[in-house]
């Protein structure tokens, strides 16, 4: 069932996107998941008309198991000429990796907080941020475009409220080194309408444009779909999601699931923005990798539509 559309003041009339399923949300996954069963998620997803998809992180093995066969998939990809394929980079070794392998394009990613810097990436905030930077600006001598994270935007479980002043130094810093767009990540999953508008404000009116902006929402509380909506209506376009909204953060163990792709859709679809994505063809692909995985999709759209996508079987 399609939603019923109608559209509301001040929303943009397209927004790109942006699949984080592939790697951020398998990186979480307890056990390895199949190669060939990546790969199919990813033409898959293709297939459903998203034109971004992040495919994997360049991370060491040890660390992130899951996504230890990242070389062997950047290989095997298919060139899909108006796909882009974004490959996470933590540091100067995976971008060597990253340039080897012909990506082109990759992210970089770092912390609001000193806590979650300490544990996320074992280095402190101020050098985390440093790295990012000497490797955005060598990817972007090698002509990549570069996209930086910034996690815990909003709260951090050791740190508590994140002030903004700390999210905007960083972003605006991520900007400022050559990354064309900062996502900013509500990893706690416990921002709200209006703490999603005061720190976007904060970030437009340090210089920052809406279209180098995008917002990467955890649903821990059900506010993703919420605070999307004031996202947008602040001017940004460009929204994080991962199909059937696995995912979440496995240094952040109070983090839940993505914002699920099937759900961001089946919103905009109603409210008359396109997004060029077939919802049935993502729920179908959803509905097949919770077969792989052996559990149901936490997708809220997901479970609505099966039913009916199973009568057409």
């Amino acid at each position: 069932m399609r939603p019923r559309t109608a559209r509301l003041a001040g929303l943009p009339d397209n927004v790109t996107v942006y699949e984080v399923g592939p790697r951020d949300g398998l990186q979480n996954e307890p056990a390895v998941i199949p190669l060939e069963t990546k790969l199919q998620l990813i033409a898959r997803l293709v297939g459903a008309g998203l034109k971004v998809v992040e495919v994997t992180s360049l991370v060491r093995p040890d660390v992130v198991p899951q996504l230890a066969d990242a070389e062997e998939l950047l290989t095997r990809l298919p060139p899909m000429p108006a796909v882009r394929y974004p490959v996470l980079v933590p540091n100067h070794r995976g971008l060597e990796r990253a340039l080897a392998n012909g990506v082109r394009e990759i992210a970089v990613f770092t912390s609001a907080t000193e806590s979650f810097a300490q544990r996320n990436l074992n280095s402190s905030r101020a050098r985390s941020l440093k790295v990012a930077g000497e490797v955005a600006h060598r990817a972007r001598q090698h002509g990549l475009p570069v996209r930086g994270y910034v996690s815990m935007c909003f709260g951090d479980p050791w740190e508590g409220d994140v002030e903004p002043t700390a999210v905007v130094s960083v972003a605006t810093e991520l900007l400022a080194m050559g990354c064309g767009e900062v996502s900013i990540g509500d990893t706690t999953g416990v921002a709200t309408p209006g703490a999603v508008r005061a720190l976007i404000t904060r970030l437009l009116d340090a210089g920052a444009e809406p279209s180098t902006l995008a917002v990467h929402f955890h649903d821990t509380y059900g506010q993703a779909l919420a605070n999307t909506v004031e996202a947008l209506r602040c001017g940004l376009s460009t929204v994080d999601a991962s199909a059937g909204g696995l995912g979440g953060c496995p240094f952040a163990k109070s983090s839940s699931g993505n914002l699920a792709t099937e759900d961001l859709v089946f919103l905009l679809d109603g409210l008359g923005v396109n997004t060029g994505v077939d919802l049935a063809a993502l729920a179908r692909t959803s509905l097949w990798l919770a077969g792989r995985l052996g559990r149901p999709s936490p997708s809220r759209a997901v479970q609505a539509l099966a039913m009916g996508l199973e009568r057409e079987r």
